[in-house]
């Protein structure tokens, strides 16, 4: 009995011992966190005695423009001449656009394009112009060197048209470049509520380069007067039908007058709208030129239908036919085809074949391929 208790206070005693070295040796293991924790608290603390910082305004309105690039690279083949290939750069253009105040906008297009007789490249002011924001009485004023308000194609820049070369009507009548003139625009939005209705009247100084126009040395300006009505047929359908007429010097220092009408027809179901839609634009030409030993009436015309065969693929076919405004016996009458295809709104190729015929020469063929891109800002181009 006596024996059998010293072994249970022996055993008390050694489980007692193994407990406290095993519960010092548990602690030693965890550090104390008092000090962390205190000086967590202190940063805290001095963080929040801290005074804010005062937030500094934002402007509204940036001080710099929106800028974009354009780049148009061709490949171009005709049947006649000794060169019948060529490949080239045929224009980048630098966009700079810009709110300048509550009152006015600023636009300006820098033209780096290439001469095709000499092969250089050139820079120019395709466009640079002022518009108002907030005349009353639904009038809008525009100054500047600007894409005059002839038609449907002149006011659009090429590189968004949907085929690579111009109707031989408006290159005959207009130049290769367009009606693109120095002077001013007033614009007034006409109070109809059945239909939109915009008259425009524009006055410049005269362009050198179209074949119709050219710059007096007296006081004789340019006169062009514009009449845009635009119909919403249905939810699916729209057509505009413009009037324009011109009046200005040529070269002989007589007056030219041309007289112009453009109608455009559009189909884009809301429901298949990025898949499907169909476009038949048409602008005729009547010009009456007056030279020195006689006068001169001509007309011209260009048709064209294009056809959305899917997301990203167009097809253009093209009808012209054009006197020349200084001969009418001279009458040419080609047709083309356009296939392109719309990567994203920033690029695009498209392939153009063309046959043109006269009563001068013998048929010849034409074929071209550009490539689009664009990078930066850039502005959406008239509906």
């Amino acid at each position: 009995m006596i024996l059998k208790q010293k072994a249970q206070g022996i055993f008390f005693k050694v489980a007692f011992f193994f407990t406290f070295v095993i519960s010092k040796s548990s602690f030693a293991q965890v550090p104390d966190s008092t000090a962390t924790d205190s000086v967590l608290l202190k940063q805290i603390e001095q963080q929040m005695n801290q005074t804010p910082a005062t937030p500094q305004p934002r402007s509204t309105i940036s001080v710099n423009p929106d800028i974009g690039v354009i780049g148009d690279f061709q490949g171009s083949y005709i049947s006649k001449g000794d060169k019948n290939f060529d490949m080239y750069l045929n224009e980048t253009e630098l966009s700079l656009q810009a709110v300048v105040d509550p009152y006015i906008r600023a636009d300006f297009f820098l033209s780096f394009g290439r001469d095709p007789e000499t092969n250089k490249y050139g820079v120019e002011v395709e466009e640079g112009y002022l518009t108002t924001l907030s005349l009353p009485a639904r009038l809008q004023l525009k100054a500047g060197k600007f894409r005059e308000a002839v038609g449907r194609i002149n006011t659009i820049h090429p590189h968004a048209l949907p085929f690579i070369d111009l109707p031989n009507a408006y290159i005959n009548y207009f130049g290769p470049e367009g009606l693109n003139d120095e002077g001013i625009s007033l614009s007034w939005l006409v109070p109809n509520k059945a239909f939109y209705q915009e008259l425009v009247f524009q006055t410049t100084a005269g362009y050198t380069d179209a074949p119709s126009f050219s710059r007096s040395e007296g006081n004789h300006l340019i006169y062009l007067g514009h009449l845009k009505n635009f119909f919403t047929l249905n939810d699916n359908t729209t057509l505009e039908l413009g009037i324009t007429g011109i009046s200005g010097p040529n070269d002989s220092s007589h007056i030219t007058n041309i007289a112009a009408a453009d109608l455009t027809y559009k189909w884009k179901p809301v429901q298949m709208n990025t898949y499907k839609s169909v476009t038949w634009q048409s602008e005729f030409f009547y010009s009456n030129a007056n030279y020195t030993q006689n006068s001169m009436n001509t007309f011209g015309l260009y048709s064209y239908l294009e056809y959305q065969l899917a997301k990203r693929w167009f097809l253009t076919g093209r009808y012209d036919y054009a006197q020349k405004p200084y001969d009418k016996n001279i009458v040419e009458q080609a047709y083309s085809l356009t296939a392109g295809w719309d990567a994203t709104e920033f690029s695009k190729i498209e392939l153009e074949a063309k046959t043109t015929d006269d009563n001068i020469e013998s048929r010849f063929y034409q074929a071209w391929l550009r490539w689009i891109f664009v990078i930066g800002a850039h502005g959406a181009h008239q509906y």
